[in-house]
């Protein structure tokens, strides 16, 4: 799973921000805000800020690890947790009206299973999301892993820069 988290982790975080990665595609922004609406679990800047650690909103990056979209899904979770969210007949985690409601609902199967431990919900939710859930529970919170604390870190630091956009 490391290997995994380590690949997945770096196609989205690596390298300098160029001006168009430094804000939300505008076109992105209502998806995330409904995202956030329907699942209640991260805000829209928080899931901007994932989808920006993850693929720099490269709605067609797969990385080594085979992880897809600018969600960055692995093939057996996009299987149990993709959704067709706009309604054309096809759940492809290529597809941005897609891939952020299927992050957000998946976001919100993470809370349940991380919500007895203790920390910072969100935190724990995004440690979940790149280290897996087990992961998590096993540490008894966000793992000592280099790569998931600076995910962890990152998803926070750009939510933060994307806020006055929602």
């Amino acid at each position: 799973m490391v290997t995994v988290v380590t690949a997945t982790v770096l196609a989205g975080c690596g390298g300098t921000t160029s001006r168009s990665s430094a804000r939300v595609p505008p076109d992105l922004i209502p998806l995330f805000q409904e995202a956030a609406a329907v699942y209640g679990v991260l805000t829209a800047a928080q899931l901007a800020g994932q989808a920006r650690v993850e693929s720099k909103f490269n709605r067609l990056a797969v990385s080594s690890a085979g992880a897809q979209g600018l969600m960055q899904f692995l093939p057996e979770t996009w299987r149990q947790f993709g959704v067709d969210g706009n309604a054309d007949g096809k759940a492809n985690p290529l597809d941005p009206a897609d891939a952020i409601p299927s992050a957000a609902r998946y976001e919100a199967h993470l809370a349940d299973l991380v919500q007895k431990l203790p920390g910072d919900r969100v935190s724990l939710i995004l440690a979940a999301y790149n280290a897996g859930p087990r992961a998590v529970r096993d540490a008894g919170g966000v793992p000592d892993f280099s790569e998931t604390r600076a995910y962890v870190a990152n998803v926070h630091n750009w939510a933060s820069r994307f806020n006055d956009q929602f």
